[in-house]
């Protein structure tokens, strides 16, 4: 029987709930949000043929790769590139479909990489959107995940990182 190994017990902490009650982009920083089957409570999609669903449930980013591109001298800050939770202390080259990822309450697994479109193009200092495309730049992508357990999200929360390893 294969058990569920924990990588890290306290490999990363949330450091930004994000969310537009109106959809797109930017999503603002809120304290607490509930993560739900739909998607994170309070926030809502524009264009729902590419975001949301139970598949794309949740956006995630990494607040690491957020400030190596403000390194890069991008106008990027966390939120801007639409996702739900900014995460920070993970090691984004080991995200890939079939991770789970225990995050306050919630439980979430990631199910593809997002791919990014023109509205964030505007925080890119040449407009150059693909720079976070997992096809072009992997490990630089913003990842979606489907709910697998619902619950409350806080930011401070560690996210605990589990993958199908003994």
């Amino acid at each position: 029987m294969k058990h569920i190994g924990v990588i890290n017990v306290l490999s990363g902490l949330i450091t930004s709930i994000n969310v537009n009650q109106n959809g797109g982009v930017p999503k603002k920083s809120v304290e607490s949000a509930r993560i739900c089957f739909a998607g994170v409570e309070g926030d809502r999609q524009n264009d729902t043929k590419y975001h949301g669903g139970p598949k794309r449930a949740v956006c995630i980013y990494s607040l690491e790769l957020i400030d190596a591109l403000i390194d890069e001298g991008h106008h990027i800050s966390e939120g801007a590139v639409g996702e739900n939770l900014t995460i920070s202390g993970i090691d984004w080259s080991r995200i890939k479909p079939g991770i789970v990822l225990s995050i306050g309450e919630s439980v979430i697994e990631i199910t593809s990489a997002a791919s990014p479109c023109r509205t964030i193009a505007h925080v890119f200092s040449d407009s150059v959107f693909s720079r976070i495309s997992e096809k072009k730049h992997p490990g630089w992508s913003r990842w979606y995940a489907s709910v697998k357990t619902e619950g409350i999200v806080k930011k401070g929360d560690s996210v605990k990182f589990f993958d199908g390893e003994d």
